[in-house]
């Protein structure tokens, strides 16, 4: 997204990726949330406002839905590139910045344990967000030695930040996933990731357009409403099929969510902003060149 794109053009893209589908399902989550009224899911007008800025443990309020925790990392992540984008380094210095950010992030996760470095750099997570900038970099520029260490590295970090995630599990559920079965799934992962991108195994048609879409209305909408959903079903259906039934509910209100709201929003959001950025950069430049003394 960011390759060969300027630094307003990447920010208004991620923005208009996250912000649309975020406030219609955020709204959704809240609106049920009150209806079902359960003390285990509090709720109130001072909630929703401070989770309209994607921002709401600043406010000291927590979010609508906890999956909303990663979106957080991406909006940081997002800003670094907006910045390196800006001054230029990502089209010059990019595996340079991928190194300094790694070093950073190994040094935190491993030695330092900064909860605010991990916030401002993302060190937990770091090196996921590295090693899928440097496959989309080995794909648009081929094979170098620079970023196929880089991706190495990034690999061998990201299962030793593994440790970070299961000691969360253990402290808020009393039970976690396996170190073994962790690195497991991290080793998938990337591998999924780099075939994907590399292999060209996947084509492109009107089914994987639906199925990517409806990914993002699917994360933000599966938790609270899921666990609401399933709760209501059990005296039913038992669980078993409570469980299964609300997978393709999630799926359909997922994708409908993404065709009929969350597309179209966007169009106009795009269209909107890149206008608005427009005018408003150019009404800087005829400000700036006013400012230049006459020669």
């Amino acid at each position: 997204m960011a390759e060969n794109r300027r630094w307003d053009q990447f920010a208004i893209a991620r923005f208009v990726r996250l912000y649309p589908g975020f406030l219609l399902c955020m709204t959704i989550t809240l609106a049920i949330v009150v209806f079902a009224d359960t003390p285990l899911l509090p709720a109130s007008f001072v909630q929703y406002a401070a989770n309209l800025s994607m921002f709401a443990p600043a406010f000291g309020q927590p979010f609508v839905d906890g999956v909303y925790w990663s979106i957080v990392l991406e909006l940081v992540f997002y800003g670094w590139v907006t910045l390196a984008l800006f001054t230029g380094l990502f089209q010059r210095r990019k595996l340079e910045l991928i190194f300094i950010w790694l070093a950073i992030s190994a040094l935190n996760e491993f030695f330092l344990g900064s909860g605010a470095a991990r916030l401002l750099f993302i060190t937990e997570f770091g090196p996921f967000f590295a090693a899928g900038v440097l496959v989309h970099h080995l794909h648009a520029h081929g094979r170098s030695l620079p970023a196929l260490l880089l991706l190495a590295a990034s690999f061998l970090i990201s299962c030793g930040t593994l440790s970070v995630t299961q000691h969360w599990m253990q402290d808020h559920y009393g039970i976690a996933v396996s170190s073994a079965n962790l690195v497991v799934a991290n080793v998938v992962m990337h591998g999924a990731l780099i075939g994907a991108v590399l292999r060209h195994r996947v084509r492109s048609s009107a089914l994987t357009l639906a199925l990517g879409g409806l990914t993002y209305p699917l994360y933000l909408l599966h938790q609270n409403i899921g666990y609401l959903a399933i709760n209501a079903a059990v005296p039913l259906v038992g669980k078993w099929f409570a469980a299964v039934g609300c997978i393709p509910l999630m799926l359909i209100v997922s994708w409908a969510i993404w065709r009929t709201c969350e597309r179209p929003a966007q169009r106009l959001l795009r269209i909107w902003l890149g206008r608005a950025v427009d005018v408003g950069l150019a009404r800087f430049r005829r400000t700036q060149a006013g400012t230049q003394p006459a020669e």
